[in-house]
């Protein structure tokens, strides 16, 4: 831990150290260049006084990679594999004699889904987001949308199959969506994000194919039904005292917010803050923290919401535990609107990582009986 010296009262010094800040970025996951832009956009703007940056490259593999320590300014995507790449592999099991929290910021399965969470809980790192629980809920779209259900969120209709399924009885299954969700619907990869493996069905024929794609992503699938609405989302900050920001809306680009208007098409709008009415703001803000406490997620997470204007209906759509997070990202634009800048709100975060790491010390863990 490198020492830096703070001026303190009356002009005398004391001895601080520099944070050690590991960023782990990668990931076995179609989300994998998602990750990448993200770890450069916060190596770049993290105060450098304050932190030492140690950077963890998880490969397509899933090999372990420890890069050299991040103090200058990378301006690429490339730059930032090697840096990640050109010293050793590390001993996981040694995290904690290396950094002093990590910042996973790899994107869907593997990294967002609590299997990060639970190895770093396992070796006694602290760490930033969510927990094991938190991020496993999350990521599972259908174990999401059972607990939003238990406690009464309004969200659209959905049903859920696996791969199985498909296998053994395609036909009973085409007709089971048909009859209760209609056309179009959407079908989804249960656990992938960025919108990868959805497709739009609008017939038999394609509902069959879109039900074969997203089985290529995950051994279970949800199948959702249109909602004619306008898209918002809102930013949740806290563990147990909770901060919404604004709401923002999404204006796509393409025929629905899939992976291409997401990162690559130039037609797809922000509208930060949403021109929305109040109540509609105050419905979301209620929401999302119900949703966001029902999952037991701490840390950020993004919530995404459908309002269906005509009918002024709102209904919860997912809980993104790790969004996107460079500065052109959703969530951070959405909370500096709010008044929190970029370099603030990772600030924040790895504050409050630590104070859930503080907290869980306090957890007993002796089977002694109260005397």
């Amino acid at each position: 831990m490198d020492e830096i010296l703070e001026q303190g009262e009356a002009g005398t010094f004391k001895m601080e150290h520099k944070t050690r800040l590991g960023i782990i970025y990668g990931g076995k996951s179609s989300e994998h260049e998602v990750s990448l832009s993200t770890a450069l956009a916060i190596m770049n703007a993290v105060d450098k006084a304050r932190y030492e940056i140690v950077p963890y490259y998880i490969q397509l593999d899933g090999t372990w990679v420890q890069g050299e320590s991040v103090d200058d300014q990378l301006t690429s995507v490339e730059q930032l594999r090697l840096a990640g790449s050109f010293d050793h592999q590390p001993n996981i099991l040694k995290l904690k004699e290396t950094i002093d929290i990590a910042f996973p910021v790899i994107h869907g399965p593997n990294g967002e889904d609590g299997t990060l969470q639970g190895l770093l809980e396992i070796i006694d790192v602290p760490y930033v987001g969510a927990g094991v629980l938190g991020s496993a809920m999350g990521m599972d779209k259908v174990a999401m949308k059972n607990v939003f259900g238990e406690i009464g969120i309004a969200q659209c209709r959905y049903l859920s199959y696996l791969r199985h399924d498909l296998l053994e009885r395609m036909d009973s299954v085409i007709s089971d969506i048909e009859e209760n969700l209609g056309y179009p619907c959407f079908v989804k990869p249960a656990n992938m994000g960025s919108s990868v493996g959805i497709t739009k069905a609008k017939d038999s024929q394609g509902l069959k194919a879109a039900l074969e794609f997203a089985a290529q992503f995950d051994r279970k699938i949800i199948v959702e039904e249109n909602v004619n609405g306008r898209e918002l989302e809102i930013g949740v900050l806290g563990n147990d005292e909770l901060r919404t920001s604004v709401v923002g809306e999404i204006k796509s680009g393409n025929e629905f917010y899939d992976y291409e208007a997401k990162y690559k098409s130039q037609n797809t709008k922000l509208d930060i803050p949403a021109q929305i009415p109040e109540h509609v703001v105050d419905r979301i803000k209620k929401m999302a923290i119900a949703g966001y406490q029902a999952l037991d997620v701490s840390g950020l997470s993004r919530v995404d919401f459908f309002w269906d204007e005509e009918k002024d209906q709102v209904y919860i759509n997912e809980i993104n535990t790790m969004p996107g997070f460079t500065p052109f990202s959703m969530y951070p634009m959405l909370f500096q609107e709010a008044g929190i800048s970029y370099p603030e709100l990772i600030n924040e975060l790895v504050d409050l990582g630590f104070k859930r790491y503080e907290e869980r010390k306090q957890n007993r863990i002796a089977a002694e009986k109260l005397e």
